[in-house]
C-alpha cells in the first residue's frame, strides 16, 4: 500500500490520476492528509473523495506517516523572495512550505503541478532553485513539459510536471512535448497528416453532450447579433474568437452592434485600423498604436473620414486622445469569447473564461457545459461536478488534466521499481 498526502488538493484532479496509476499496477492507496484552502473546492473534494480537506498549509503540522506527496502548488511571484534574498532562498512562498514538509518527513517520492512559465520565470532562476532546493533535501528530480492534447484529451494545455524519488534519479520513459502552439496549427498538422489514428488524438467534437440543458444556450439578442456578421450559418463561427484587439479569425464588437449599430463604411474603418496599427511603421508598442488622422489616411482615406470617425467616437467604438485615436478594446463582456472548433482541440481552459468557450452544435449557439469541461480535463463521468455552475467552471479550468498526471505516475512507478520500493509490481501487472 502506498500512504500519499494530496497538498493544495483543488477538487483532487492529482489525486485520481495517482490513484488510477496505482490501480494499474495493483496498488493500493490510502491518503492520510489532503489540504485545500478554497471551501468550494472542498465540497466537490468531499462529494468525490468522501472527505473535506483540511485547511490552511501554514497551520498543518501534524501529518502521519507517508510515502507520496502529491502538490500542485500554487506559482506565487518569487520577485519579493527574489528581491530579498537574491533567490537563494523561497522562505514567503507556498514551495517553501513543501520544502518544509519533505524535509520533515522525507516520503520515498513526490509529484509536483504547476504552470509552464515557471521554467522560465526569472529568466530561469526561479526554476533552478526550486530544483536545487529539492536535491538539497536528499531527492533526484526530474521533469516534464506535457501538453494535454497528446494524451487522448483534447485541450491544449501545457504543463509542468516534476518528480522526485529520494535517495534517486528517477528514470522516465516519457519526454517533454509542447505539442501544438494552437488549434489552429493542431487541426492543420495532424488532421493533413492523418495523425489521428496513430496518436488516438481526441477532438473536442468527442467531449460535447448530446443533449445540453437549455440554460447553456447563448440568448436570443447575442444571436441575433452574431447574424449580422454570419447570417444563419452559425457553423462558420467554429474556431473564432471575439475580441476587439485583433485581426484575422475574430468578430469584434463593432461588426455585433454591441455599443450601436455601425455602417458598413465604420465596420470596414475599425477593421483596417485594427489590421495597420500594429504595423512597425507606427511604432513597436506591443498592442498597438494611437494613430493621427494624417496616419490613418495612409490605409484609409475616404471622402468621409471625419464623419466615420466622429461617429465612432460617439458610440464608444473609438476614442480620442491628444488628436490621436484608439479602439476602445476593453472586454465588452461578449457571452463567448472564443467558439470551439470541434474538429480541434479546445484552447486553454482557465478559471476565468471557461464558463465563456462556445460551440456550435446542430446550428446552435451555445456556451459548453461543466460536464463539458470537466472532459475536457479528462475528469470521468462518474465525477460529480459542484451542483453550482459557477464554481464547477472555476474549478475544473483551475485543475489539472487527470489523465496526463496519471501518465506521468505510471512512468514513474513502471520505472523506478526498486527505487520506489514495490519491486512486487511486475507480479501486479503480469
Amino acid at each position: 500500500m502506498i500512504s500519499f498526502i494530496d497538498l493544495f488538493a483543488g477538487i483532487g484532479g492529482i489525486r485520481l490520476g495517482f490513484e488510477n496509476a496505482c490501480n494499474t499496477f495493483g496498488i493500493e492507496t490510502k491518503c492520510v492528509l489532503s489540504s485545500e484552502i478554497d471551501t468550494k473546492a472542498c465540497e466537490t473534494y468531499e462529494l468525490n473523495f468522501g472527505e473535506y480537506p483540511s485547511g490552511d498549509i501554514y497551520q498543518i503540522n501534524e501529518i502521519p506517516r507517508f510515502d507520496f506527496l502529491l502538490a500542485g502548488f500554487p506559482c506565487q511571484p518569487f520577485s519579493y523572495a527574489g528581491k530579498q534574498q537574491g533567490f537563494g532562498d523561497t522562505r514567503g512562498t507556498l514551495f517553501f512550505e513543501i520544502e518544509r514538509i519533505l524535509s520533515t518527513h522525507k516520503p520515498t517520492a513526490f509529484l509536483l503541478e504547476n504552470v509552464r512559465g515557471l521554467v522560465t520565470h526569472d529568466k530561469g532562476r526561479t526554476f533552478k532553485t526550486i530544483l536545487t532546493n529539492l536535491e538539497n533535501l536528499g531527492y533526484g528530480v526530474d521533469y516534464l513539459l506535457l501538453n494535454s492534447c497528446n494524451f487522448k484529451i483534447p485541450q491544449n494545455r501545457v504543463r509542468l510536471y516534476i518528480v522526485g524519488i529520494l535517495g534517486k534519479k528517477p528514470r522516465l520513459t516519457l519526454q517533454s512535448d509542447l505539442g501544438s502552439a494552437d488549434s489552429h496549427i493542431f487541426k492543420s498538422s495532424n488532421t493533413q497528416l492523418d495523425l489521428f489514428k496513430e496518436h488516438e488524438f481526441q477532438l473536442v467534437r468527442d467531449i460535447l453532450e448530446t443533449t445540453p440543458g437549455e440554460q447553456y444556450m447563448c440568448s436570443d439578442d447575442f444571436v441575433r447579433k452574431l447574424s449580422k456578421v454570419v447570417g444563419t450559418n452559425y457553423e462558420s463561427l467554429h474556431g473564432y474568437r471575439l475580441i476587439d484587439y485583433r485581426g484575422g479569425s475574430s468578430i469584434h464588437s463593432w461588426e455585433l452592434g454591441i455599443k450601436g449599430d455601425c455602417t458598413s463604411e465604420e465596420i470596414e474603418f475599425m477593421n483596417s485600423l485594427i489590421a495597420n496599427r500594429r504595423k512597425k511603421k507606427f511604432g513597436t508598442h506591443q498592442d498597438g498604436k494611437k494613430l493621427t488622422l494624417e496616419q490613418i489616411k495612409t490605409f484609409f482615406d475616404k471622402p468621409h473620414l471625419l464623419d466615420t470617425i466622429q461617429s465612432l467616437v460617439d458610440k464608444g467604438y473609438l476614442q480620442k486622445d491628444d488628436d490621436k485615436y484608439n479602439p476602445v478594446c476593453g472586454n465588452m463582456s461578449f457571452e463567448v469569447f472564443k467558439f470551439l472548433d470541434p474538429d480541434s482541440i479546445s484552447i486553454t481552459l482557465t478559471s476565468s473564461d471557461a464558463n465563456r468557450l462556445g460551440i456550435v452544435q446542430n446550428n446552435l449557439v451555445r456556451r459548453i457545459t461543466p460536464r463539458e469541461c470537466a472532459r475536457l480535463q479528462g475528469f470521468p463521468d462518474r465525477y460529480i461536478c459542484h451542483p453550482n455552475d459557477t464554481y464547477a467552471y472555476k474549478q475544473f479550468g483551475n485543475s489539472v488534466t487527470v489523465p496526463v498526471v496519471e501518465a506521468v505516475l505510471k512512468d514513474l512507478l513502471d520505472n523506478n521499481q526498486e527505487s520506489l520500493g514495490f519491486t512486487q509490481l511486475d507480479e501486479a501487472c503480469g
